[in-house]
């Protein structure tokens, strides 16, 4: 299979592998809302390359569904590529950071950004999982060839345009750029052909589609043809079989086609009436498909119109609502869009991950799913800038707790780019907005205009008062802990949690993902996989770690294998017992390097 080539792209191949794993901290300053649980939701602040390796031993092949919507690379977005890559390249590349339209190696720093991220994105969906992302026409095509590479061009579902905005943009001179696309992947797509995905509901287009006009006692129809082709040359001759019409005339299907039924099946649906033929019994045969017996729903589509996801004026509009009219986070996604991928990827029960959370807007389509039909979705967004805790975890409060709206609701009517060209038709542009105000005007408090970032806009202003109910729910917000470094661990400068340091051992022995919930710290028990019973002797504690009550004895090797069914795997700094007696008993033994602590007492 072709290979994406990039420069960096050997040092970025495996880098994810050499990322440190970190522990997540709940937040001690009670930015949480609920009971703090690593199992529940989260907002995780901190570098997401990081972040995703913290949540592999939990998380490993158990995320169901994963959006995420990095940055685009159009050149303005100012981002910086800091990955700790330890290569003379890589370090001269951080010397020109932000990433911006000069530089000429933008792209190669976005691939070498995004590689080893959904590496490890690809390592935490589960065999039924599936990956959004979006973008648009400026690393699209690099993206494709990439993600063929790391989930295997097999597993590609499709690319999905999806409207952005409804109305073009005032400012482009050549076409208005009116869509972005969502890239979909799934872990194992073979695993989809038979029941495939949720379907969406019938919008009220498509129930139009469906009428009675013969009065069929079975309710509104709509047909679909009978002729198919087919390459099976035994299935084309026997399927060829004539057929008369009620006008009396005789008709075959065309040369390299047949009919879908066979000639006794046929004729038994033609006896139902579930044949048509026309209004006038003159027309080939159709098949009729009823409204009430077919599918509630539809299969998803590639094109999706503003209409059925939202756009970018409506994801502006929600984040003013929630957060208010000072907010400058000038690219989130409507919710809208993401409750339709949520509809289609997921089950009441589902994981979803994402590790660009920027405004939350996941996390909120996740609450409002959950709301509208009880399940209980959880939602992990992890946001690396400093508005991880002022934006991304307060839309989600205030989307739990529920908000008061009171200000400006603003609706954009008009932008113009500002550059010399425009400076010099400054007139026109003045005459627009004249009439934008005498035209929209009375359907505003008022009419304002303010140029931000090189961008004139234009919108309408209405003042707003009301309360938001909350959809309920819960999350936990976490920073990322120093990382597990087996040398501070040695000298004791460094001793992480039990459930960090546990989750670590667990899946670094197992290659499974570690359920919290099953830890129970108070009797050294980590977890059950496929193969082990996992046991950790372990207290973040110097004075335990030299004591004789972090070792194996015997004692405790023969309490645990009463737990029958399989193997026993234990950590510990040090054991009081031969290999020659734990293995009869199905105890391993797992040294730690906490036994350079213990002295004799």
């Amino acid at each position: 299979m072709p290979e994406i080539q990039f420069k960096g792209k050997e040092f970025v191949f495996n880098h994810h592998l050499s990322v440190p794993f970190r522990p997540l901290l709940p937040s001690k300053e009670k930015k949480s809302i609920g009971a703090e649980s690593l199992d529940g939701n989260l907002v995780i602040h901190g570098d997401n390359l990081h972040a995703l390796k913290a949540l592999l031993p939990m998380y490993a092949g158990k995320v169901d569904c994963i959006f995420i919507d990095p940055p685009y690379n159009t050149g303005s977005e100012s981002w910086s590529y800091n990955d700790n890559v330890n290569s003379p390249l890589v370090k001269d590349w951080l010397s020109s950071n932000p990433v911006n339209k000069e530089d000429m190696l933008r792209h190669d720093k976005w691939l070498s950004m995004m590689f080893p991220r959904v590496r490890l994105l690809h390592e935490l969906l589960s065999d039924f999982g599936s990956f959004w992302m979006t973008l648009d026409d400026n690393e699209i095509h690099r993206a494709r060839s990439m993600l063929d590479e790391i989930f295997g061009e097999s597993n590609f579902i499709g690319c999905i345009v999806w409207e952005k905005t409804y109305t073009p943009k005032s400012n482009s001179r050549v076409v208005s750029n009116d869509h972005d696309y969502i890239m979909v992947y799934a872990k194992q797509k073979s695993l989809f052909e038979e029941d495939g995905w949720n379907l969406l509901e019938k919008d009220e287009t498509q129930k139009a589609r469906y009428s009675n006009t013969d009065n069929d006692p079975r309710g509104p129809w709509r047909t679909f043809p009978l002729d198919v082709r087919t390459e099976n040359a035994e299935k084309r001759e026997k399927y060829r079989y004539k057929v008369t019409l009620p006008s009396g005339r005789i008709v075959k299907p065309a040369d390299g086609r047949h009919w879908s039924l066979p000639e006794e099946t046929f004729q038994l649906e033609r006896v139902a009436g579930r044949i048509y033929f026309g209004v006038d019994g003159n027309a080939s045969p159709t098949v009729k498909a009823y409204l009430k017996e077919g599918r509630e729903g539809v299969i998803a589509r590639t094109w999706w119109p503003y209409q059925d996801a939202g756009g970018n004026q409506d994801a502006k509009q929600e984040i003013l609502e929630i957060i208010g009219s000072d907010c400058d986070f000038i690219t989130p996604k409507p919710v809208q869009l993401i409750e339709r991928i949520l509809k289609i990827a997921t089950n009441p029960q589902s994981i979803v991950l994402d590790s660009f959370a920027g405004s939350g807007t996941t996390g909120h389509a996740v609450l409002s799913a959950n709301q509208k039909d009880g399940g209980n979705r959880k939602f992990i967004l992890v946001e690396c800038e400093s508005y991880a805790d002022a934006l991304t975890a307060e839309r989600i409060r205030r989307v739990i707790n529920g908000y008061s709206y009171k200000g400006k609701k603003r609706i954009s009517l008009y932008t113009e780019k500002i550059t010399f060209t425009s400076l010099k038709k400054a007139d026109k542009i003045l005459d627009t907005i004249k009439s934008i105000e005498n035209l929209e005007g009375h359907k505003y408090d008022k009419i304002k205009s303010e140029i931000k970032k090189d961008t004139l806009t234009v919108y309408g202003e209405v003042n707003i008062d009301e309360k938001i109910d909350g959809l309920g729910g819960s999350f936990t917000f976490c920073t990322l802990g120093d990382p597990i470094d087996i040398d501070k661990i040695l000298t004791g400068e460094s001793l992480p949690p039990y459930e960090a340091i546990g989750a670590w051992l667990y899946h670094t022995a197992t290659g499974e993902a570690l359920e919290p919930s099953s830890i129970k710290a108070d009797e050294f028990f980590l977890g059950e996989s496929s193969g082990y019973y996992v046991w950790l002797i372990y207290q973040p504690s110097l004075d335990f770690l030299k004591s004789r009550e972090s070792a194996l004895t015997l004692n405790f090797a023969e309490k645990i294998s009463q737990q029958k069914g399989k193997k026993h795997l234990v950590f510990a700094p040090a054991k009081y017992v031969p290999n020659k007696t734990l293995l009869p008993l199905g105890v391993e033994y797992a040294p730690l390097p906490f036994a350079l602590y213990r002295v004799e007492k």
